[in-house]
C-alpha cells in the first residue's frame, strides 16, 4: 500500500502522474515511443507513448493478429481541482488572492481552511530562445482559503453555499501596494528546482492549488485510505501494477486518459483519437484492427460509491456497496457504465477464479447517474467493455476515502483479467 500512497502524494496533477509512470515504465525496461516519429514495434515488446504529458498507452505485446485481440485497461489520470487562471493575482483590502477556476465537479467546500500547495506545467523562454515545458510542484503550504467566521455568517451551518466567484479567491500574501507579479514568483520557483537552465521569462502555465496533507491510512484498524485524487488515481495506479505483474502471454495495454472529470472531450481525453491511433498503428491495417477489436475487452476502473452509514438512503436497496469487500461492478442499463452481460460475467469469473471478493451497484431510479471513459471508449474504438471500481467515500473532495484491502484485491482483479487463461472472445 506505501506505494500507492507514495505515488499519490508525488503525483499532485495528471503531468506529475504520467511522468512518474512513465519513470516506473522505463525503469522496467518498456521503451518510449513518440507519436511524431515512425514506430519500429517487436513482437513481443514492451512499450509505451504520452499525449499532452498527461496522458499514456502503455503495452505489452505478445503476437498482433486478427485472432489475438488487446486485454485492455482504462483508467484517467485527473481529479477535480481548483486551477489558477491566467491572470493570477488580485490585490485588495490589503490581501494578494490567487483567481482560481473549478475543474471537474468538485465539492468545494472541502477546499476551505486546508493547506495549498501549487503545481503544474510550465512554459518558459530560455535565455537561448528555445521554448520549453517544465513541471513545478511547491510542496509549502503558499495558499489558503479561509471561512468566514460562525460570528459573522450565523446561518453556516445550516445553509452554506459557496459562490465560485466570490469566495475561493486563495489568500497568498499580506501586501498593500496593489499589485503583485506572479510570473516573477513562477520564475523565481522554476530557477530553484531546475537551476542548469537559464530561463529567461514564464511564457503560459497550467497550474492547480492542491491539499499539502499527505495520503495516509486511516480508522481506528487503519483499514482506510485518506487522500486527495483518490479518484481515480488509485486505479491508474492498480493498472499499472497489473501491467507489470501478469504472467503468461496477451497483449496487454494500459489507457490512462485526462479530462475524464470535464466530459473527456479533448486530444487527450477518451472521447479524442489517442487510442485509435494506437491500436491502428500497431495493427497496421483495417482488417486486422477491426478483426482484432473483436476479440478485446476494456476494464474501465473508475472508483464507485460505497454507500455511506449517514445517507444509506441515498443508495439503491440491494446494491451498496462496502468498502473493503471488493471492487464494485458498475451497470446502468442507459449507458452511463458500458457494462453488458458478457463483460460482466467475464469480470466476475476473473474474480471467482482468483478468490476475489466484488460487488454490483446500480444508482438509484431517482438520482442521476455519473458516468466514466467507458461508454466513452466503447464508442469510440468498438470495443466490449465492463466498468469496474473500489467503493469510495466523499468522492471528489479535497480528501477522499477508501479501503486498504480494496486496493489490492483491484490491483489482483486486474492482473487476474490479463492473466485469464480461458478467452472467450
Amino acid at each position: 500500500m506505501q506505494n500507492l500512497l507514495d505515488f499519490i502524494a508525488d503525483s499532485p496533477t495528471p503531468f506529475h502522474a504520467v511522468a512518474n509512470i512513465s519513470h516506473r515504465l522505463e525503469s522496467a525496461g518498456f521503451r518510449r515511443l513518440e507519436e511524431g516519429e515512425a514506430w519500429q514495434i517487436a513482437e513481443p515488446g514492451d512499450y509505451f507513448v504520452t499525449r499532452n504529458d498527461s496522458s499514456l498507452i502503455a503495452m505489452r505485446l505478445d503476437r498482433i493478429s486478427g485472432e489475438t485481440g488487446f486485454r485492455m485497461i482504462g483508467a484517467h489520470t485527473d481529479s477535480p481541482c481548483l486551477k489558477i487562471k491566467p491572470n493570477a493575482t488580485n490585490c485588495s483590502n490589503g490581501y494578494v488572492t490567487l483567481a482560481v477556476e473549478v475543474y471537474g465537479g468538485a465539492l468545494l467546500n472541502p477546499w476551505f481552511d486546508r493547506d495549498l500547495g501549487v503545481a503544474g506545467r510550465v512554459t518558459v523562454k530560455t535565455a537561448s530562445g528555445a521554448m520549453t515545458s517544465l513541471l513545478l510542484r511547491i510542496d509549502e503550504p503558499v495558499a489558503f482559503i479561509p471561512s468566514l467566521a460562525i460570528h459573522l455568517d450565523r446561518k453556516a451551518n445550516e445553509q452554506k453555499s459557496v459562490d465560485r466567484q466570490k469566495h475561493l479567491p486563495a489568500v497568498m500574501l499580506r501586501s498593500d501596494d496593489g499589485k503583485y507579479d506572479f510570473h516573477t514568483l513562477l520564475k523565481s520557483w522554476l530557477c530553484r528546482a531546475y537551476p542548469e537552465l537559464d530561463i529567461d521569462r514564464v511564457l503560459s502555465f497550467e497550474l492547480s492549488l492542491y491539499d499539502c496533507q499527505p495520503p495516509a491510512a486511516v480508522g481506528l484498524g487503519g483499514e482506510f485510505i485518506a487522500s486527495a485524487r483518490l479518484d481515480n488515481l488509485l486505479s491508474c495506479h492498480g493498472a499499472v501494477e497489473a501491467l507489470l505483474s501478469a504472467g503468461g502471454r496477451a497483449n496487454r495495454l494500459i489507457v490512462l486518459n485526462d479530462h475524464e472529470e470535464v466530459g473527456s472531450a479533448s486530444s487527450s481525453g477518451a472521447a479524442g483519437p489517442f487510442l485509435a491511433s494506437v491500436l491502428a498503428r500497431l495493427c497496421r491495417d483495417e482488417e486486422t484492427l477491426s478483426r482484432s477489436l473483436e476479440h478485446s475487452m476494456l476494464v474501465s476502473a473508475d472508483n464507485a460509491h460505497g454507500v455511506h452509514p449517514n445517507f444509506a438512503e441515498r443508495h439503491e436497496p440491494g446494491h451498496r456497496p462496502l468498502i473493503n469487500e471488493g471492487p464494485v461492478i458498475k451497470i446502468n442499463h442507459n449507458q452511463n457504465y458500458a457494462t453488458n452481460s458478457e463483460s460482466e460475467a467475464l469480470f466476475r469469473a476473473v474474480c471467482e477464479l482468483n478468490g476475489i471478493k466484488h460487488q454490483s451497484f446500480v444508482v438509484r431510479s431517482d438520482l442521476g447517474c455519473g458516468s466514466t471513459i467507458g461508454p466513452i471508449t466503447a464508442t469510440r474504438v468498438g470495443v466490449r467493455t465492463v466498468d469496474v471500481g473500489v467503493p469510495q467515500l466523499g468522492m471528489h473532495s479535497i480528501r477522499e476515502l477508501a479501503g486498504v484491502k480494496d486496493q489490492q484485491y483491484l490491483a489482483d482483479a486486474l492482473r487476474g483479467f490479463f492473466e485469464y487463461p480461458d478467452w472467450p472472445f
